[in-house]
């Protein structure tokens, strides 16, 4: 990334994201993290997730938690008092390339003006509830339309958006299979 005289763009501190890059070129370990979820049923198709930060040792890294709480639509028998986790998926997309476009903006020296992120998928419930084999059980495809106002020029942006797109965690996770252990455990 670019070094640049401006202390901070996008209010991104950007000798610090610097420092960071520098910080975890020099030692992997620096960078590394899991993330936890533990999800708790709590009626009829509501749960309520909480999150949490930790190091590759297990230990909490940060005293941030926080609480989704979580539901259906009416038409799956919810009540809809929170989003449901196909909802949260693409919310946590958006916040995930935002978080790139700003921080990949800034060390490019991109001012934004305005970022926003469009995302909308598409589910069939027949997957889900078993009734077709033949229907995945989660979206065929999701649409992502990013509206952003900087002041950069075509090619600049549009390197943005490839730097964005090959570095973001979540578009990695939807794009790429990620092995996934579950084990159950009867109580």
């Amino acid at each position: 990334m670019a070094t640049t005289e401006k202390t901070e763009v996008n209010g991104v501190d950007v000798p610090a994201l610097e420092g960071a890059i520098e910080a975890i070129s020099d030692d992997s370990s620096a960078g590394a993290f899991s993330f936890r979820a533990e999800s708790e049923w709590k009626d009829a198709l509501k749960a309520t997730t909480t999150i949490d930060e930790f190091d590759q040792a297990g230990e909490t890294i940060s005293t941030r938690e926080f609480t989704l709480d979580g539901d259906e639509p009416e038409e799956i028998l919810g009540e809809r008092t929170g989003p449901n986790a196909v909802e949260l998926l693409l919310g946590a997309l958006g916040s995930c390339l935002s978080v790139g476009y700003a921080a990949n903006a800034a060390a490019m020296d991109i001012q934004l003006e305005s970022l926003r992120f469009e995302m909308e998928g598409d589910v069939d419930l027949r997957g889900f509830l078993g009734i077709s084999e033949d229907v995945r059980p989660g979206y065929e495809s999701i649409d992502c339309t990013v509206y952003l106002d900087a002041d950069a020029t075509d090619e600049e942006l549009a390197e943005l958006r490839d730097r964005v797109e090959a570095t973001s965690p979540l578009m990695d996770i939807i794009t790429n299979e990620v092995p996934l252990e579950t084990r159950l455990v009867a109580e």
